[in-house]
């Protein structure tokens, strides 16, 4: 292994000497531009308090796990009012609207099938629609902040009564919020052009890593260096054990079902030309068993945010005790029902999100028009059937993966007594994005080192 980074770092193309070399090397650049997203990271909105500009703790009511869950895939820190305090999350909405647009509104699907112009015709109106999901959200944002943030906004640029705000201020912190997601986005299109990886899941990836190093310190600076037993509310050192093992074993079953393959058997027409026989070719098809991603998880944990606000929100205005107890069902990761709907969404996304990406008629169309065949099956329909039940079969086991993944972070918060904020990397959006994210750098830099004749990382 140490031979084989060797090998990386003198690559020139990956890693350049020098300050021009720092300039044109891609693992520099990106590393340059990740450097530059964790600094605006840390730099505040104008007229802000920086002594009032922390949401957490009981001005916050309540929903700091809230705040935590949408940060986590957001790329940012929702709990500081920064010029980065939408993250990437209204580009990464914008896109999914546009892919689900492109399986049920025929003008944008015609895009789709026009190749790279009509790529590039997507990609604009992703910006477009982008710019205008940020003007809202960080609006919205702000109204958040301002009403469980006491004393947010400096004095100077409150109006007269102390609570509504001058309409200069809001305007100035949406264009600069707005401002600021629009340079994520950037900056994640520098590093797809002449970085390496994918930028804006680098960004997202660079965010959760980000947050490791304080939870850490937080479990650390809670724990007793003593036996305690496995209570709730209580660190010690089976506590740990049993955290490291978790952890061991979920980042293991997250690499194996990433990787995760069902390699379906193919052969090539033969054809001659000439005096020579050409084709006849054994390959296979590879089908991911885990092909709709982290979606699901995304999708599940948004909606199950929206019970708890909405009965977190009429508890202000009747019925405290009833709202409160539903409250708590849907927001508590030990409740039964949190969990079940939980898994139940999650199954329902996965189906739904790879039917959306699959098309079995679409690839065995290209199989036939390829003279490719899948033997025992004929061409056409009977192999776009075979294709669609073992892909109903593959995903039912990847859904039952990610359920499994999904409900490890609140398990944990919920019966050890671990803070969300720790219990996020042993499961669910963090550790699967993290784990994928990476796994996509490293066949990027195998990709440089196979066409230089040397073995790439993930070979033995």
């Amino acid at each position: 292994m140490w031979e084989k980074l060797r090998v990386v770092f003198s690559i020139e193309e990956l890693w350049g000497p020098g300050l021009k070399g720092f300039l044109n090397s891609k693992i520099k650049f990106t590393l340059m531009l990740l450097a530059i997203y964790r600094i605006g990271w840390h730099i505040p909105l104008p007229f802000i308090n920086q002594e009032s500009a922390s949401l957490s703790g009981e001005g916050s009511n309540g929903l700091t796990e809230f705040i935590d869950k949408v940060a986590l895939f957001a790329a940012s820190d929702l709990r500081q009012a920064t010029i980065f305090g939408l993250g990437i999350m209204p580009y990464i909405s914008a896109s999914i609207i546009f892919q689900l647009l492109g399986s049920v509104y025929p003008p944008i699907e015609a895009l789709k099938k026009e190749g790279e112009s009509g790529r590039k015709k997507i990609n604009e109106y992703t910006r477009y629609l982008t710019v205008v999901l940020c003007l809202f959200q960080s609006w919205a944002y702000l109204k958040f902040t301002i009403g469980v943030s006491e004393g947010l906004v400096s004095e100077e640029f409150q109006a007269a009564d102390g609570t509504s705000l001058y309409f200069g201020w809001t305007l100035v912190s949406v264009l600069t919020m707005t401002c600021g997601t629009v340079f994520l986005m950037w900056l994640g299109e520098q590093i797809d052009e002449h970085g390496i990886g994918n930028g804006i899941s680098l960004l997202i990836m660079a965010g959760i890593l980000a947050r490791m190093p304080q939870a850490m310190s937080d479990m650390i600076r809670e724990a007793k260096p003593e036996l305690v037993g496995l209570q709730k509310g209580e660190i010690g050192v089976e506590t740990l054990i049993v955290l490291v093992c978790l952890f061991l074993s979920v980042v293991a079953g997250v690499v194996f079902i990433t990787l995760g393959q069902r390699r379906i058997p193919t052969q090539s027409a033969k054809h001659v030309r000439g005096r020579r026989v050409y084709g006849g070719q054994r390959q296979f098809l590879p089908l991911k068993i885990n092909q709709a991603g982290v979606m699901p998880i995304i999708f599940a944990s948004s909606l199950l945010m929206l019970p708890s606000l909405l009965f977190n929100g009429l508890s202000r205005i009747a019925w405290p005790s009833g709202f409160n107890f539903l409250a708590s069902l849907f927001g508590s990761g030990t409740s039964f029902i949190y969990n079940l709907l939980y898994v139940m969404m999650i199954f329902f996304f996965c189906y739904f999100w790879t039917a959306i990406t699959f098309n079995p008629k679409e690839m065995a169309e290209n199989l036939k028009d390829y003279g490719t065949f899948i033997p025992g099956h004929r061409p056409g329909k009977r192999t776009e059937d075979y294709l669609e039940k073992v892909m109903l079969r593959i995903t039912y086991v990847g859904a039952g993966f990610l359920a499994l993944v999904a409900i490890v972070p609140t398990i944990v918060s919920g019966s050890l007594g671990v803070n969300f904020r720790v219990a996020s990397f042993y499961g669910g959006t963090g550790l699967l994005i993290a784990v994928s994210v990476a796994f996509d750098l490293v066949q990027k830099i195998d990709s440089h080192l196979v066409m230089r004749n040397y073995k790439g990382l993930l070979e033995g």
